[in-house]
């Protein structure tokens, strides 16, 4: 079993707190409450190498699934933004949202 330092669980922190840091309204991760809350977390669930922690893998686990989670609620908002109905569109922006262009017309 992995400890809380090991590779795996420290690159899920940083993913985690990457993903914090672009969902919050205050860029410094010190002022954010949800990331002192996750770093204590980590802190709290730290182990040795001679250690078999089963709550060590719970909390890789945990952090896993929160990562996940604010990650795609992201891209479901931009992606939502981005092709949101905009009432009516032309034929030719519709094309063009989805990769093809229409032919010009020789007048």
């Amino acid at each position: 079993m992995a400890s809380i330092t090991g590779s795996p669980a420290l690159i899920t922190l940083r993913q985690l707190l990457s993903e914090l840091r672009k969902q919050s309204s205050t860029k410094k991760l010190v002022e954010n409450q949800m990331a002192r809350y996750v770093l204590t977390e980590y802190r709290k669930y730290q182990t040795t190498d001679q250690q078999l922690c089963k709550a060590a893998d719970e909390m890789h686990f945990k952090a896993k699934s929160y990562y996940d989670y604010l990650h795609f609620s992201r891209r479901y908002k931009e992606i939502n933004t981005e092709f949101k109905g905009k009432g009516e569109r032309s034929v030719e922006d519709t094309a063009r949202m989805v990769g093809f262009k229409l032919p010009h017309d020789p007048k």
